[in-house]
């Protein structure tokens, strides 16, 4: 357990750290932070918290450097305490919300911006559906036997695909079945309707059974298969880390950004149902990123749990890329419905 003395000289050594870079002497702390403590009182502390493994000396005479454990230590105290948004956030929240459209796009420019914000990596995640419910549903035709199956979810979620139907249909009939589909399946969750569409509809198109048939299949498979979706964005702000000029460092954390098994993973691992999650370090070996921390975030939107966050150094500016993340999360939430409380940012 450590002492207050203890504690505020982690604090001050990690906050301090995080903004040079450097090794930090007893003296830096006692001339910044801690004034009523003399230099050499600070540096029996620090060798205290070397014993105690929250510092370390990367060689005799040099100041110390934070370890994984120091920087828990200081996460957590930014996490119990009020965080203000960071100076400048208005105009990146209107950028959010001007250029969002739907939930996938959002997500997408949302990465954009976590990365150019913060200079690190960006990353967010669209879970399958929890309760898929449909609020609006069409069928365009393209040309011959081929329609656009177009989606919209409650709260705001688009699905579209192009289909080959059987047998050609006339935009007359498809607003006949859109109408038809809308009756039974708009408002309510898609697995209480489901099973009673296929005939409702065939009863009034009988003529075009096997295409209504197929059009209802390609429509339950856009909304029942929905796997994992990831977006990345600011990939490249990592080249310019000191902190991955080592290409081991480097290629680890490209490797899984090209996997979307390896995503699915770190998302999977470093969130949480309630709350946001932070992991520094191996504090998560099966993800075998040592040198890296993750910040993620979550939201139920359209249905569907999405994941928000950013991946950087174990030297990460935590207080503000927290700050942004959950700046851009509410955002987010705040399109979704979140201002009645129809859904919860976690």
């Amino acid at each position: 357990m450590l002492s207050e003395r203890h504690l505020e000289v982690v604090l001050a050594v990690v906050y301090e750290y995080i903004r040079t870079g450097e090794p930090i002497g007893s003296r830096t702390i006692a001339r910044k932070f801690l004034r009523d403590r003399s230099a050499a009182t600070i540096r029996n502390e620090m060798a205290d918290l070397e014993e105690m493994e929250y510092l370390y000396q990367p060689y005799t005479s040099a100041g110390r450097i934070p370890t994984p454990k120091a920087y828990r230590v200081y996460v957590d105290a930014i996490l119990r305490r009020q965080r203000p948004f960071p100076s400048g956030s208005e105009g990146w929240i209107r950028e959010l919300r001007e250029r969002r459209r739907d939930v996938e796009e959002a997500l997408v420019y949302a990465t954009r911006l976590l990365g150019r914000i913060t200079r690190y990596i960006g990353v967010a995640a669209l879970g399958p559906a929890q309760e898929t419910v449909l609020q609006r549903v069409e069928f365009l035709r393209m040309g011959h036997s081929t329609i656009l199956v177009l989606l919209v979810l409650k709260g705001g979620l688009i699905h579209h695909k192009t289909v080959t139907l059987p047998c050609d249909m006339t935009q007359e009939a498809l607003d006949e079945l859109s109408r038809r589909v809308s009756t039974i399946a708009v408002g309510r969750p898609w697995v209480e309707v489901r099973g009673n569409l296929q005939s409702y509809v065939e009863d009034a198109l009988e003529r075009y059974a096997e295409s209504c048939r197929s059009a209802l299949k390609e429509m339950d498979g856009l909304l029942t298969e929905q796997p994992f979706q990831f977006f990345t964005g600011g990939t490249h702000n990592v080249l310019g880390l000191p902190d991955f000029n080592d290409l081991g460092r480097l290629q680890t954390i490209m490797a899984l950004l090209e996997e979307d098994e390896s995503i699915e993973r770190l998302v999977r691992n470093c969130s949480t149902e309630r709350g946001l999650s932070v992991t520094i370090g191996d504090e998560n070996p099966e993800l075998k990123m040592p040198d890296c921390s993750i910040v993620m975030a979550s939201t139920v939107t359209g249905g569907r749990r999405a994941f928000v966050g950013l991946i950087g150094p174990v030297r990460m500016d935590y207080e503000r890329s927290i700050s942004v993340l959950e700046g851009v999360l509410g955002t987010l939430a705040e399109k979704n419905g979140n201002m009645n409380n129809e859904e919860e940012v976690h």
